[in-house]
C-alpha cells in the first residue's frame, strides 16, 4: 500500500481493485469474455449510429436521441471495461487515487446524460402520439439540441458534485475495493470519515436527477397509453404502441439495475451481487440497447443491412 504521511493520519494514494474474480486461473476466461462483450457493444452501437447517419428515413427526433444514446453507451463501457482488461492483462490491480475519482466522475457523467436522454425520448413519444399536429414545431432541431445540451449540463453538475464530495473524505485504512471499477458505494465503505453527508447527498441528488426524470417518463407514457386506448382498431393500437416498446424496455432495465445498486448503501458489507449489478450497468445495458432498438424495427434493420453491404462493397 502506497501512502503519504500527515500529522495525524496516513492518507491512501492508491486503491486495489479485486476485479470480478480473485482466482488467477479464471482471469484469462474473464479477459476473453469481456473483450468480446466490449467489441460487440462498441461495434453494435457504432453500427446503429452509422445507420442513423446514412439512412434519410431515420433523420427524425427519436433517432437523433437514439444516436446520442449509442455514443453514451460506447462511453459508459469504455470508462470501465478497458481499464479492467488492462489490469487482467498486466496482472496489476492497483489504481491511483486520482484515476479512481476520474473514473467515478466520467461514469456518473455518462450515466446521468443517459438518464435525461431517456426522458427526452419519452417526451418525444408523448408529442408524436398525443400532440401530432404540433409535433414538428415542438420537437424541431433547435429543441432537440437544447434537450441534449441541458442533459449534459445537469449530468456534469451531478457528477462534479459527487466527485468533489468524495474528495473531501479521508481514506486512511484498508484500500481494497471488492469491485472492478470505482464507484460511490465501494468508496463509502473504505472511508475513515463519516459518510453520512455523502450518502444523504447521493439520495437527495439522486431523487432530483433520477426520480424527476422517472416521474416525467411515467407521466408521458400514462398520456401515451390513454391516447393508444382511444384508437378503435387493434392493429392501430399495436402499431402506435410498438414505437414505444423498445424505449420502455430500456427504461425498465436502466432504472431497475440503478435503483438496486444505489439503494443498498446501508448494507454492512457489499457482496459479489454488487459486482453482478455493476456488470449489468456497465456491460449488458450498453450491449443490449442496439439489440433492443433494432430487433423489432424494420427501418433500423434495413439501414444496418445497407451499412454492412456498403462496407462489404468497399472491401
Amino acid at each position: 500500500m502506497q501512502s503519504k504521511f500527515g500529522a495525524n493520519r496516513t492518507a491512501i494514494t492508491e486503491f486495489i481493485l479485486l476485479g470480478l474474480v480473485e482466482t488467477p486461473e479464471l482471469w484469462p476466461v474473464v479477459f476473453v469474455v469481456f473483450l468480446f462483450a466490449y467489441l460487440v457493444t462498441v461495434g453494435g452501437n457504432l453500427s446503429i449510429l452509422a445507420a442513423i447517419l446514412v439512412e434519410p428515413k431515420l433523420h427524425t427526433p427519436m433517432y437523433f436521441f437514439l444516436g446520442n444514446l449509442s455514443v453514451l453507451d460506447v462511453g459508459c463501457i469504455t470508462v470501465t471495461v478497458p481499464s479492467m482488461l488492462a489490469r487482467l492483462l498486466f496482472h496489476k490491480h492497483t489504481v491511483p487515487y486520482g484515476a479512481c475519482l476520474t473514473q467515478l466522475f466520467f461514469f456518473h457523467l455518462l450515466v446521468g446524460v443517459d438518464c435525461f436522454l431517456l426522458t427526452a425520448m419519452a417526451y418525444d413519444r408523448f408529442l408524436a402520439i398525443c400532440r401530432p399536429l404540433t409535433y414538428s414545431a415542438r420537437m424541431n432541431q433547435t429543441v432537440q439540441k437544447i434537450l441534449v445540451a441541458v442533459s449534459w449540463a445537469l449530468a456534469f453538475t451531478n457528477a462534479l458534485t459527487h466527485t468533489v464530495a468524495i474528495a473531501t473524505l479521508n481514506f486512511c485504512g484498508p484500500n481494497v475495493i471488492n469491485h472492478f471499477y470505482c464507484d460511490l458505494p465501494q468508496l463509502f465503505q473504505l472511508s475513515c470519515s463519516s459518510t453520512q453527508f455523502n450518502e444523504l447527498l447521493l439520495f437527495a441528488v439522486g431523487f432530483i436527477m433520477a426520480g424527476t426524470p422517472l416521474a416525467l417518463i411515467i407521466t408521458s407514457y400514462a398520456h401515451v397509453a390513454a391516447a393508444v386506448l382511444r384508437i378503435r382498431s387493434a392493429e392501430g393500437r399495436k402499431k402506435t404502441f410498438s414505437t414505444c416498446g423498445s424505449h420502455l424496455t430500456v427504461v425498465v432495465i436502466f432504472y431497475g439495475s440503478g435503483i438496486f445498486n444505489y439503494m443498498r448503501l446501508g448494507s454492512a458489507k457489499l457482496s459479489d451481487k454488487d459486482k453482478g449489478v455493476g456488470v449489468f450497468n456497465t456491460v449488458f445495458n450498453p450491449m443490449l440497447n442496439p439489440i433492443i432498438y433494432s430487433l423489432r424495427n424494420p427501418d433500423v434493420q434495413g439501414a444496418l443491412w445497407r451499412v454492412l453491404k456498403g462496407r462489404r462493397s468497399l472491401a
